[in-house]
């Protein structure tokens, strides 16, 4: 049960590598096509992370050296540099993880912390592996931290889909889509776990379907000491919901989302929330909405919550992504489908709701782009497209240049690596 794997300004430079018209001002640059058959990974559903060496780091669901997941391979950690230079740092074998589909985060002490949404040594989740809590070097050393669903019944929960966040305490906090000790879902309605660096993981709370069920995203730790969250469904709609929990595990619903006619305030909300700089958090959902085909929203830390764009399938459709915000203040994000060739876009959204798509993928230049976008310090924003995309067809990684138009693209002089 892991995620769903669905998804110009014409520059001349020997600099620029792969392009496709884009609105004025933006230039897509394939940076990386995957390549399953020379023993990298395969559909990288994940956004990337920029890390404090200057490279990105990232995960792919499928793909890699290990012969033990059939011919679609177990999943691999790599990194790549601004310039496309990738580099495997290590390929999932089962025994220590399967199918990483979220992101990693770099801690305090430099090293990489991830989930895996399945894999381990345990198969009490219902008939499947249950999933991992891992940590990796920049070197790709993998020492696996937890090994979910130990005793039956999964209390401390399985298939964490998300990834981790690091609070000021040093420890991790994280989710699980199923498992969890409430009843109230065939498979457990999910939890909300902390974890230390050392592994010693405490279930902080499990949802029981009316405070929320199936969280699939990354938690956010504000600035308040709180974290928030979404949960794919439950509430009092069953429609999703929007939350809030402390460290040491108080829960707040802060909205349940289908409370508005037809559902126009949206409806699953699968991605993680970013809290801005105006100290309000902004999310997306996967359905819902004037059109049906999803949403971007604006919640305060109370709970009032506005709709701030309803998606229609010309602009995008399917957000499973989370947004991002620039340093111009702009909101950024993908849609996995819809767009001018119905294999997904790049948008930017303003607080005040005003979107300008960035791009469409076209296929040559990826499609599906599931995970979100991260900005560099060079002020561009790379991201990940999925599986069937690329010349090789299984995934790029690609950079989306917001500038000016120019009649020949230079080496960016913040780019020294």
């Amino acid at each position: 049960m892991n995620k769903p794997a669905l998804l110009r300004i014409v520059c001349i430079s020997l600099f620029c590598g792969v392009t496709a018209i884009d609105s004025p001002g933006q230039l897509l640059t394939t940076l990386h096509d995957f390549d399953r058959f020379h023993g990298e990974g395969r559909d990288p559903n994940a956004a990337l992370i920029k890390a404090t060496d200057g490279d990105f780091y990232g995960t792919t669901q499928y793909g890699g050296t290990s012969g033990n997941c059939l011919d679609v391979g177990c999943g691999t950690v790599f990194k790549i540099s601004r310039h496309g230079t990738l580099t495997t740092l290590h390929s999932f074998s089962g025994a220590d993880g399967l199918y990483p589909s979220a992101a990693l985060v770099q801690a305090s002490d430099g090293n990489f912390y991830g989930t895996t949404a399945d894999g381990g040594p345990y198969d009490n989740c219902f008939g499947i592996t249950c999933g991992t809590v891992f940590k990796i070097t920049p070197a790709g050393t993998l020492t696996t931290l937890h090994n979910f669903c130990r005793h039956s019944g999964c209390p401390d929960g399985f298939q964490p889909l998300a990834g981790l966040v690091q609070a000021r305490d040093g420890n991790f906090y994280g989710t699980t889509a199923g498992g969890g000790s409430s009843g109230n879902c065939y498979l457990g309605c999910g939890t909300v776990f902390k974890i230390t660096p050392a592994g010693v993981l405490t279930v902080v709370h499990s949802f029981d379907s009316n405070d929320g069920a199936n969280p699939s995203a990354a938690l956010v730790h504000s600035s308040d000491g709180n974290f928030y969250g979404t949960t794919e469904y439950g509430g009092a709609n069953n429609g999703g919901t929007v939350f809030k929990i402390t460290p040491a595990g108080t829960l707040t619903t802060l909205y349940s989302f289908c409370s508005q006619s037809d559902c126009s305030d949206g409806y699953l909300p699968l991605a993680a929330l970013v809290q801005a700089r105006d100290g309000n958090f902004y999310g997306t959902t996967l359905i819902g909405g004037a059109s049906g085909d999803g949403t971007v929203f604006k919640i305060t830390p109370r709970g009032a919550l506005t709709t701030l764009h309803s998606f229609d399938y010309s602009d995008g459709v399917a957000l499973y992504a989370g947004l991002v915000q620039g340093t111009d203040g702009d909101l950024y994000g993908t849609t996995q489908a819809g767009g001018v060739y119905g294999v997904g876009t790049l948008f930017k959204i303003s607080t005040a709701g005003t979107l300008t798509t960035l791009h469409s993928f076209s296929g040559t230049d990826g499609i599906y782009p599931y995970g979100g976008l991260v900005q560099g310090t060079d002020r561009n924003f790379y991201g990940t497209t999925g599986y069937a995309g690329g010349p090789s067809a299984d995934g790029t990684v690609f950079r989306l240049t917001t500038r000016r138009t120019c009649a020949v693209c230079p080496p960016l002089l913040s780019e020294g690596k």
